[in-house]
């Protein structure tokens, strides 16, 4: 239920003069150096590219991966598919996964809630493991899952081969593509609990977590993301955050030295946030307007916001939008739950700049004979008294 990106930010583009991308690698006077082979700067609702170097280059991605890993969990367990509560137990293939791990013994469980938070906070290879063979039966299952989740998502360079980012051949993504897959995953609250974790004791305290994404203690308003690291990938960051109503989403895949993907990445964020400014108009499933149902079971259905109504524009140009509701008086019955029933316009000076569709809230289904019947004998002889009666 999307309005097209590409449609909207070219008038964004042209109305503000910056279009989207415009200071990408090999641009003659770039806006912004960074050491990172690739490096995407997007924001968060909308998904405009506010800084892009290289971020279509398909490169390995490490720990990053993780990502993907904890996007399927979390959908699994949103979904009814699988329960914080399950006991996930350790596989001789999971026990035997190298680099950052939580030393799982095999056969050792841990509820799934114990696991993702090893996988969020300490980047753990066997927990990783454990999880995927928990959701989908094997990690070459889960892996294909997570390629077909990245198809849905758009994500044209990126190809997994294993669940927890250790070097592989054809493990790759793009930096645009990991920000995609960020920023699906900041749209679960329990992502964003995962990932927003400092520390943990696991182990009941016998075995201490510290979250590998340093910029939640040293960057205001980092709240998500994940790190990684592999000789073949070097040090990698994606990271969310969000000031003043502005979300962002950065991402550094090859900075070159140990903290260079933290450093790399608050250069891009601070960039980000000194440039521009959200006017947020509402959010994605927000109540407009009860829309009348003509012979539906239920006599009215809220029309809500299909999509975050939010402008992401240079600072000094927040103000001057104006907005505009459109709305048929009625809908006739059924009416299915995400079905478009109008229009959110956003207008600067007379001209749209964005257009976001307004759907249904939820499935109402036709008004049985009978109810019809007893709403007509209402409508004649009033709300308040039986129709029998004079």
């Amino acid at each position: 239920m999307r309005s097209s990106p590409a449609a909207v930010l070219a008038v964004v583009s042209m109305l503000f003069c910056t279009p989207p991308g415009a200071w990408a690698a090999g641009d003659p006077a770039p806006a912004l150096q960074t050491t990172a082979r690739a490096a995407a700067l997007v924001e968060a609702h909308t998904g405009r590219e506010l800084f892009l170097k290289d971020a279509v280059q398909r490169l390995p991605m490490a720990s990053v991966t993780k990502l993907m890993t904890l996007l399927l969990a979390v959908e699994a367990v949103e979904h009814g598919k699988a329960r914080l509560t399950d006991k996930v137990g350790t596989s001789e293939h999971a026990w035997s996964m190298g680099g950052s791990q939580i030393y799982l013994a095999q056969g050792e469980e841990m509820s799934l809630k114990d696991m993702l938070i090893s996988v969020a906070v300490g980047s753990a290879n066997d927990a990783s493991v454990a999880v995927a063979e928990h959701l989908a039966g094997s990690e070459e299952a889960f892996v294909a899952d997570m390629n077909e989740r990245a198809r849905a998502l758009g994500c044209t360079d990126t190809h997994f081969a294993n669940a927890t980012g250790l070097p592989a051949p054809e493990h790759y993504t793009s930096a645009l593509d990991m920000a995609r897959i960020m920023r699906a995953g900041l749209a679960h609250p329990l992502f964003m609990e995962l990932s927003g974790i400092k520390e943990y004791d696991l182990r009941g305290g016998r075995f201490k977590l510290w979250n590998t994404n340093k910029l939640l203690w040293w960057y205001k308003g980092t709240d998500a993301g994940k790190t990684g690291w592999t000789s073949e990938a070097a040090y990698c960051l994606a990271a969310s955050a969000e000031r003043d109503g502005l979300r962002l989403v950065a991402v550094v895949l090859g900075t070159p030295g140990p903290k260079s993907h933290f450093r790399e990445t608050m250069r891009i964020f601070n960039y980000g946030f000194a440039r521009y400014r959200a006017v947020n108009l509402a959010g994605a499933g927000e109540k407009i307007r009860d829309l009348k149902v003509d012979k539906g079971h239920r006599q009215t259905v809220p029309a809500v916001t299909g999509d975050w109504v939010t402008m992401v524009v240079p600072r000094g140009e927040e103000k001057g939008f104006e907005s505009r509701v459109e709305l048929p008086a009625a809908v006739k019955a059924p009416v299915r739950r995400g079905s478009r029933v109008g229009s959110y316009t956003v207008l600067k000076k007379g001209r749209e700049v964005l257009r976001v569709p307004l759907v249904a809230a939820y499935d109402v289904g036709r008004a049985g004979l009978g109810e019809e019947i007893w709403r007509t004998m209402q409508r004649v002889y009033g709300e308040d008294k039986p129709f029998w009666q004079p």
